[in-house]
């Protein structure tokens, strides 16, 4: 019952934010995801993420991490047009709490930022310059400027019991251009659960309360909340040394976004992950999946504490987004959570 409860809690904070003056797209740039793991299944891991990336995915699940994680991302969106990167920590503390930190920077750079030597005068227009010469009117590169995203998490997470954990973000989010900045503060909730079995049932309520961004001009945004549930079946044959995870996600949201979303009904759009893995004698692992719909395939191999990642996305009118990581696992007894 106490399950049911939250995630009712959960479902009415949601409803309530098609009555405020949200801004479609303000947090685009977190819903990206992170890790390769993630990427190539599809974006499908608010149920199956236990490791360090779990702190973006669906913080209640950081609380299954047992050593502390080091991990490190790099992606090239569409060709390289856009730089997407991601560096996160986590440790176990006491013998049922986790804790993280995270960041994530989207950014495009060297924007040339243009101007015209006379603001008054038509493009291609001819003027005497302060030497006597005649020149034209045309735009040159001023300077170059990038744009910047980033995310800040600060996670705490909680295992109640064999079959429920919880926890929490608290993150700081800030925008720049160059020129303007903005700043706000956001929080995610996460819940895992397991049910029955090895089926795994996640909840990632994430900028729960909305997120005010204020801008340096005066200028307000308020990212939405976004509902994202997923579930998942790890399934182990020990006969061939071998395990496969299938997982399916949903993400809600509450901002109209009608036709820009896979589905919709009112203010409310849906948005499906799907995506499975094969890992092989815990060293080798193989994953596909489908986000929003684009085809995503990825690999990984883990070595003795260490295990490095690559991902693939598939765009129908850009180029493909490619990915890679690596993570470090410190899995020594000295460091192992206490009891």
């Amino acid at each position: 019952m106490r399950k049911l409860l939250i995630f009712g809690y959960m479902i009415s904070i949601f409803a309530s934010a098609q009555a405020m003056g949200i801004e479609k797209y303000a947090g685009e740039f977190l819903t990206i995801g992170v890790g390769t793991r993630g990427l190539g299944m599809g974006g499908a891991q608010v149920a199956v993420s236990h490791d360090v990336t779990a702190a973006y995915w669906n913080p209640g699940s950081l609380a299954l991490v047992n050593y502390p994680q080091l991990a490190a991302m790099h992606s090239q969106q569409f060709g390289g047009l856009v730089n997407y990167d991601y560096l996160g920590f986590a440790m176990p503390y006491k013998k049922s709490n986790s804790i993280g930190l995270s960041v994530v920077r989207l950014a495009t750079d060297d924007i040339p930022y243009t101007a015209l030597p006379r603001p008054n005068l038509p493009i291609d227009a001819t003027y005497t310059d302060e030497s006597g010469n005649i020149v034209y009117n045309r735009p040159f590169v001023l300077k170059n400027v990038s744009w910047n995203e980033y995310a800040f998490f600060l996670t705490f997470a909680h295992r109640a019991n064999q079959t429920l954990s919880y926890g929490g973000n608290i993150k700081m989010i800030h925008k720049g251009d160059g020129e303007n900045t903005a700043w706000g503060v956001g929080f995610d909730i996460g819940l895992l659960w397991n049910p029955v079995a090895e089926l795994l049932v996640g909840v990632n309520a994430q900028d729960v309360s909305t997120t005010l961004l204020a801008w340096n001009t005066g200028t307000r945004e308020l990212v939405a909340p976004t509902l994202k549930t997923g579930v998942g079946y790890p399934l182990y044959l020990s006969s061939l040394n071998t395990r496969l995870v299938f997982a399916g996600d949903v993400d809600v949201r509450f901002e109209g976004r009608d036709y820009a979303a896979q589905a919709s009904l009112g203010q409310m759009s849906f948005d499906f992950h799907l995506g499975s893995e094969i890992v092989i004698r815990d060293i080798v692992s193989l994953r596909i999946g489908s986000d929003y719909g684009h085809f995503t395939a990825g690999a990984g191999i883990k070595l003795p504490r260490l295990e490095l990642g690559y991902a693939f996305f598939k765009h129908d009118y850009l180029d493909a987004t490619h990915r890679v990581s690596l993570q470090l696992s410190l899995e020594e007894e000295r460091f192992s959570r206490s009891e």
